[in-house]
């Protein structure tokens, strides 16, 4: 059929035109209301689909995450319980503020009992963090090497926290040595202390 053909054709005489024509009109139709129904109602039909399809793999990778958490509910709650029980211990390492003055008083005791000479024994002014204080201690002390060596393995063996930092060690007359450090010692803060240090930080950020 030529283009003129068509030109001619109309709807009024549609039942005259010839069986060719009347199946490419139809066809083209057909085509017609497929894409009319897509454009105005499946469209937005399939945009919900995907939008749901895409919702339901969010759901299921949450579903996945909480289903794994309550397959290992009870060995997290095992593992806090031994995490809760190993802190316990560390806390009790830490003594209070009454006890302080003694556990100054063992690392003074435990040089002495090696046969060391203090020069200087000057604690200094004790710094708070979260939940303990630490309270360094300037010493300076002269004996044998093998004396200071026992020294510093009687600090790190006493019940409670106690480290020596900054060492320094040189050589003095007689054949004896020098040793600057600073000893620390921690104590765990009380609860009026920790309740003064959250109303501190609550203030700060205010």
């Amino acid at each position: 059929m030529t283009l003129d053909e068509l030109n001619k054709l109309d709807l009024k005489t549609l039942a005259d035109w010839p069986l060719p024509t009347k199946l490419a009109a139809l066809g083209v139709l057909c085509v017609a209301i497929v894409a009319a129904g897509w454009w105005f109602d499946w469209r937005g039909g399939m945009e919900t689909l995907d939008a749901a399809k895409q919702k339901e793999t969010e759901l299921r990778g949450v579903f996945t995450t909480k289903k794994n958490q309550a397959i290992n509910l009870e060995a997290y709650k095992k593992q806090l319980a031994d995490i809760e029980q190993a802190f316990g211990a560390l806390l009790k390492q830490l003594p209070n503020k009454q006890e302080m003055d003694a556990l100054i008083t063992d690392v003074n005791q435990a040089g002495l009992g090696r046969g060391l000479q203090f020069d200087l024994f000057k604690p200094e002014a004790e710094t708070a963090s979260e939940f303990y204080a630490e309270t360094p201690i300037r010493v300076k002390v002269t004996g044998g090497y093998h004396d200071i060596a026992a020294f510093v393995s009687d600090v790190s063996k006493l019940s409670r926290i106690v480290t020596l930092q900054d060492i320094a060690m040189e050589p003095a007359k007689d054949g004896v040595l020098n040793m600057d450090a600073i000893v620390k010692t921690y104590r765990y803060l009380d609860d009026e202390e920790l309740i003064a240090r959250k109303q501190q930080a609550k203030e700060q950020k205010k």
